[in-house]
């Protein structure tokens, strides 16, 4: 288990993505065992039309993303069904009990990428509680969790929390795809 989380790395990554129309992501396996990616919509919105699947080492599956939309993608490892069918992961499980999602997050420790899909060039969704925005929009209201500590601990030029580094949050214009590849 241990070689397959420290393979994925445990990295936040949040994307900005500015006056796009729709993009297309495509997941890509190379590592030498299977990954189960997760995704879920934030802000009420409508769940893609996959929350979750089955990426064996070597495979790569391209998911469109309507604008505006926001959520996070991650990977799942150790996946399998138990004698009555029930999923769980060892990293990332959603609690589902299944393959798919279905609007559940990835239970830590997880390696995710949290994004936005703004339509007009604005940002559509974020909860001030973890994205240091409103009350929360200072160095001195939003410290980092637990979670961001352990984070960077693990992987420390990585982007744990809002004002980890800014010069780790992107911001894309134009309406381009992406490549999101597990053990790049």
């Amino acid at each position: 288990m241990r070689s397959q989380v420290s393979l994925l790395s445990l990295l936040v990554v949040t994307v900005v993505i500015s006056g796009a129309q729709s993009a297309t992501f495509t997941f890509t396996n190379n590592c030498p065992f299977t990954v189960w990616p997760g995704t879920e919509t934030g802000g009420g919105g409508a769940q893609l039309s996959t929350t979750g699947f089955e990426l064996a080492s070597g495979a790569s599956l391209s998911v469109d993303v309507p604008a505006p939309w926001s959520g996070r993608f991650w990977g799942r490892t150790q996946c399998s069904a138990d004698a009555s069918g029930k999923f769980t992961c060892a990293s990332g499980d959603c609690g589902s009990g299944q393959v798919a999602c279905n609007g559940a997050g990835g239970i830590p420790p997880a390696s995710l990428v949290e994004l936005t899909l703004a339509a007009n060039g604005g940002q559509d969704f974020y909860d001030p509680q973890y994205c240091c925005t409103g009350d929360h929009g200072t160095r001195e209201t939003c410290p980092p969790t637990d979670y961001s500590m352990i984070f960077k601990s693990q992987c420390p030029q990585a982007y744990s929390y809002a004002y980890d580094d800014k010069s780790t949050s992107f911001t894309c214009n134009g309406g381009p795809n992406y490549l999101v590849t597990f053990c790049p």
